[in-house]
């Protein structure tokens, strides 16, 4: 009984849609109306531990199965995450967690322990290209595949790239976007990641595409682009930046000026937080560890030191909420090849984290924005937008 006396107070909080809690095979009603999915504890959280940090409570508790959602878990997420701002999170008791390191050791550790999961985990629930960052859904009936095409075209098109120019892309993935601009437009591609994994299909990707001439890709960090003594008519960074640390916005947006051409296009890609914030517990611990979303404020103030002209704005959120969907769903058909390659721990803390993600979107905690710089004036574009 003290159990319930503790947590449901907690979670009454969360009444604007109605929804069941059930604790020791007890069920209790909250919000008005009839509840939409049932929250079932089969060990209850404490409550110190709700109040340190909320979502890693009860995100531990999911991986754990110590919680199980009786109904679709995206939309119990879209329900709770829509009231975000009722949850707890002591930061301070949280500060090795919510700000490690900015080291370029650490980091590179950091980057590995996602990236480097497993291009055959990742082939299970990605699209044919292997991107694996927000899509663009031209039309209604667009599968993953054409979004994702559609997207690299879309970037292509605001890079306004020319035959024979040279494109630098930072955080290049699994090289999907540099094999098109070199197929497409006959540009020069470089690409540079951190993760051994992409590095490797990347490399075998080139030499299947006879892309050898055109396109290459380096292990490197970006802050060592200025001493590589390369320049550049072009960059494109996608979904690359929040890995780099809010100490270092300003530093990478540096190192992009210092290899880029004067007049260049640069393009960002990233996801965007409408104020500064230290970022989610859960996702850092397990997902992004060292990860921080910026704000767009904070970009376009650190473009402007160096420069940087910002010509195009543009927010694609609702694309990365059913981009999401989309993974989710490929996901749980996937679910048991899953479970072949890691533990039932792994398997719930992956589909928590792809349901999550795609209801933060939905409900605005953050956003997707693509930014078009020029370094410097560059007086030769088009005066309306050609893409």
């Amino acid at each position: 009984m003290l159990e319930e006396n503790v947590l449901i107070p907690f979670f009454k909080k969360f009444d604007q849609y109605p929804f069941c809690v059930k604790i020791n095979q007890k069920e209790y009603r909250i919000g008005t109306g009839e509840p939409e999915f049932t929250v079932d504890f089969k060990k209850p959280v404490p409550l110190a531990s709700l109040l340190r940090s909320t979502s890693l409570a009860l995100g531990e508790a999911y991986m754990d199965g110590d919680l199980e959602v009786e109904g679709n878990l995206y939309y119990a997420l879209d329900h709770f995450l829509g009231q975000m701002d009722k949850f707890s999170t002591d930061e301070s008791a949280l500060k090795k967690l919510m700000f490690s390191s900015t080291a370029k050791k650490n980091q590179q550790k950091e980057v590995q322990s996602h990236y480097d999961i497993g291009n055959d985990f990742y082939k299970l629930w990605l699209d044919e290209t292997m991107s694996y960052s927000c899509a663009y859904f031209l039309h209604p009936d667009d599968t993953l595949f054409q979004a994702q095409v559609n997207k690299v075209d879309y970037i292509l098109k605001k890079l306004y790239l020319k035959e024979g120019m040279s494109l630098l892309d930072i955080g290049c993935g699994w090289g999907f976007l540099l094999i098109e601009a070199a197929k497409k437009y006959g540009v020069h591609g470089m690409g540079i990641t951190l993760s051994q994994e992409q590095y490797k299909e990347f490399k075998r990707r080139i030499a299947e595409e006879h892309l050898e001439q055109l396109v290459e890709v380096e292990l490197m960090d970006y802050r060592d682009l200025p001493e590589s003594g390369r320049e550049f008519d072009r960059i494109v960074s996608v979904g690359m930046v929040e890995h780099v640390g809010r100490d270092n916005y300003q530093l990478f947006m540096d190192c992009a000026k210092k290899v880029l051409k004067p007049g260049g296009l640069f393009l960002l890609h990233f996801i965007s937080a409408l104020k500064e914030h230290a970022g989610d517990p859960w996702i850092k611990k397990y997902i992004f560890p060292g990860g921080m979303v910026p704000s767009l404020r904070e970009i376009l103030s650190c473009a402007a030191e160096d420069g940087f002209h910002t010509i195009d704005v543009e927010n694609l959120r609702n694309h990365y909420n059913r981009t999401l969907l989309c993974w989710e769903k490929n996901y749980q058909e996937h679910i048991g090849e899953v479970r072949k390659m890691f533990d039932e721990r792994f398997v719930r803390m992956w589909d928590l984290y792809l349901s999550a993600c795609a209801a933060t979107f939905h409900n605005g905690i953050i956003d997707l924005h693509q930014v078009l710089f020029t370094e410097g004036i560059n007086n030769q574009l088009p005066l309306v937008r050609w893409y």
